[in-house]
């Protein structure tokens, strides 16, 4: 099990991996031997959109990306005292400063490589386009030109297409006419 705990916030005794009986049967977890603390690794709620504006896709590219040809969705961590849907209109706005007009769920899709729990929303917006420093540059695509990923956002993007009659490419396939490099 891989934890980014290694010490209890509690009392900053090494976490230890012990077994211990829950209502499924022996687990192990990561747990303070002295004070008794469980770190329990719940996935963290992640919020993603598919921003529409003007009947294109926005992809930004995250500054703290290595390759220039990568770009995605507009996510963002959910906070504390907020629900999905407030979440998501905030990171649109702290991330592009547009304004949300329609928000629908997509989908609900695990990440387990990066222990998380990923809520996309197709959202439709209005604005100008003017990106936080995260941010680096971003593409309005038709949504045919679109490539997903084959995990995380991209299987929402790609559910997304699917049901408006858009059969998605991946990015790792063979390049398709038009299409455009950015994913999501």
């Amino acid at each position: 099990m891989s934890s980014e705990y290694r010490f209890c916030p509690s009392c900053a005794t090494p976490l230890e991996l012990l077994g211990l009986q829950e209502d499924s049967g022996l687990v192990e977890r990561m747990r303070c031997p002295a004070c008794g603390f469980t770190h329990w690794n719940n996935p963290t709620p992640v919020l993603a959109a598919i921003v529409e504006l003007d009947g294109r896709i926005l992809l930004a590219r995250n500054a703290a990306w290595p390759r220039p040809d990568m770009f995605g969705l507009i996510t963002g961590f959910m906070e504390a005292g907020e629900t999905p849907e407030e979440g998501i209109r905030r990171e649109i706005a702290e991330e592009t400063t547009l304004v949300v007009d329609e928000l629908s769920l997509v989908a609900v899709h695990d990440f387990q490589r990066m222990n998380q729990v990923i809520i996309t929303y197709h959202a439709r917006v209005h604005g100008d386009v003017k990106l936080s420093p995260e941010l680096v540059e971003y593409r309005l695509l038709p949504p045919e030109q679109v490539l997903c990923w084959r995990a995380g956002t991209g299987l929402a993007l790609a559910q997304w297409l699917r049901a408006r009659g858009i059969e998605p490419g991946f990015r790792d396939d063979p390049p398709r006419p038009g299409a455009a490099s950015p994913a999501a």
